[in-house]
């Protein structure tokens, strides 16, 4: 069965967009789906300051260079430049490809210290 994961990419204006991209499960065990493996490079790991008083509206941006995110604890909202947002959760995966164009911004949806990690993927 695929795998859905969730992707951010720039289209040919400009304007960034959320879609589903299928990861193709190739090897069903011991009560688990595997996917194929990834040729990514290069983790990375960020973990965000308490909230407290402060706002929880990141700015516009893109991606530094494709790669995939797990968001390891916490909740996010993620807005594309279509106006589209989606909410992530603790365990959820998602592939960041807008590297050019209008970007995505981010809102803080819990106090407590969020945790993501990053790996480059070509």
């Amino acid at each position: 069965a695929n795998m859905k994961i969730t992707r951010i990419y720039t289209d040919e204006s400009g304007e960034t967009h959320f879609d589903e991209h299928d990861e193709p499960g190739i090897e069903f065990r011991s009560n688990a789906g595997y996917s194929r493996v990834i040729d990514a490079y290069g983790l990375a790991f960020r973990e965000t300051e308490p909230l407290g008083d402060r706002p929880a509206l990141g700015d516009w941006h893109t991606a530094p260079q494709r790669q995939y995110v797990m968001f390891l604890r916490g909740a996010t909202e993620i807005e594309v430049s279509d106006g589209e947002k989606r909410i992530f959760r603790t365990g959820d995966v998602f592939l960041v490809e807008d590297t050019t164009g209008k970007g995505h911004r981010n809102r803080r949806l819990s106090p407590e210290p969020e945790l993501w990690a990053f790996a480059r993927s070509r």
